[in-house]
């Protein structure tokens, strides 16, 4: 078996997956030379310092360290820095392997030919396996001028909320927008948070921004007919994506590969005021990435099916006659990063597998 057989295995005991695919080797064939794919099978998704990763690959810590640290500079690994010294650990395929190279804007002879391996290997591999499980890995995060004050919202429902309770925001281009080339939409709104935000930062590939300058990014990509999607779970942001359903891995779950579990849909979903409508058709031709919302008879109707509750056809309605309406059974958000973690890797047969791993 090859080193880079041995990493596709290691980097699908993720719950991001990484099931095995021609494209997907020759993804890391492009990625990873011999020698970084042999060191990085001998580490796993927690970061390890250079000397425990050297001795379980039997090389010299110098050797191990350059090798570490070019891999680092193309993000193909992540590292952590404390007390001055740097510890080492490998990124799953969604938000990694995929996002991270295209995070400069590509351009390259080398991020056309990923571009064009990922979105094969998302087509016959990637996209079914990040969504073969119940619970969803991403969500939908409503518009914030789509909610009322008179909504009665939990805070993990509100995409202002989640940037407010940040303690640090990269912000970086699109990753499916810039490989994928479908759309003209805003690229540089991505937004990451946290340690692999700085990451991002120390290496060039994002910069860092203040919380008003990601809530002026949330404005635009509303303003563009943007998706806000982020991480299933309550307790804080792990990225805040801003997707067209033309080019982003997320969205095209449903979109082209017709997943019921790509994502979750938000809490919400729209109602129509008929004394306000001028039946202008905005809703319908302009904001509504999933094509649910229509006029059939003049009369306003919602595929309760495919809207996925994002509130661009609220926030684009100049008469104001939509708003967003709690669903009957709105889909369970799980408490934190770790318990959805948990729950899909369950889900997929794997967390025997996962915690063999991270105890190496």
């Amino acid at each position: 078996m090859s080193v880079y057989q041995q990493l596709q295995e290691i980097l699908d005991i993720h719950p991001a997956s990484a099931p095995a695919s021609p494209h997907f080797d020759e993804i890391l064939r492009t990625l990873f030379t011999n020698d970084e794919a042999g060191l990085a099978i001998h580490m796993n998704f927690s970061p390890k310092a250079v000397e425990k990763i050297a001795e379980s690959a039997r090389i010299d810590p110098d050797k191990a360290a350059r090798v570490l640290e070019g891999m680092a500079k193309k993000v193909i690994i992540f590292f952590n820095e404390r007390d001055g010294k740097k510890y080492y650990g490998l990124v799953p395929t969604i938000p990694g392997l995929f996002e991270f190279p295209f995070m400069k804007g590509g351009g390259t002879p080398m991020h056309d030919k990923l571009g064009k391996l990922w979105s094969a290997y998302h087509n016959d591999a990637l996209g079914e396996s990040f969504a073969g499980s119940p619970t969803p890995q991403m969500r939908v995060v409503p518009v914030e001028k789509s909610l009322t004050a008179q909504s009665i919202a939990h805070p993990y429902e509100e995409v202002v909320q989640l940037i407010q309770t940040s303690d640090y925001i990269s912000l970086a281009q699109c990753a499916c927008r810039v490989s994928v080339k479908k759309c003209e939409a805003p690229k540089d709104v991505c937004l990451i948070f946290g340690a692999p935000g700085k990451f991002l930062v120390s290496q060039g590939y994002a910069k860092e921004i203040d919380k008003n300058e990601a809530i002026a990014v949330l404005d635009r990509a509303e303003a563009a007919g943007l998706v806000h999607t982020s991480n299933n779970s309550e307790d804080k942001a792990s990225v805040i994506c801003n997707c067209c359903p033309c080019c982003c891995t997320i969205l095209r779950g449903k979109t082209e590969l017709k997943h019921p579990h790509a994502f979750a849909t938000s809490a919400w979903i729209p109602t129509w005021d008929q004394a306000l409508c001028s039946f202008c058709g905005i809703c319908a031709d302009e904001r509504c990435p999933m094509e649910a919302v229509s006029f059939p008879g003049d009369i306003f109707d919602v595929d309760p099916e495919n809207c996925i509750g994002c509130g661009l056809c609220v926030s684009g309605c100049p008469e104001e006659a939509l708003s967003l309406v709690r669903r009957e059974n709105p889909p369970e958000v799980l408490k934190s990063l770790q318990e959805m973690g948990m729950t899909v890797l369950q889900e997929k047969g794997k967390l025997e597998k996962f915690a063999e791993l991270m105890q190496k």
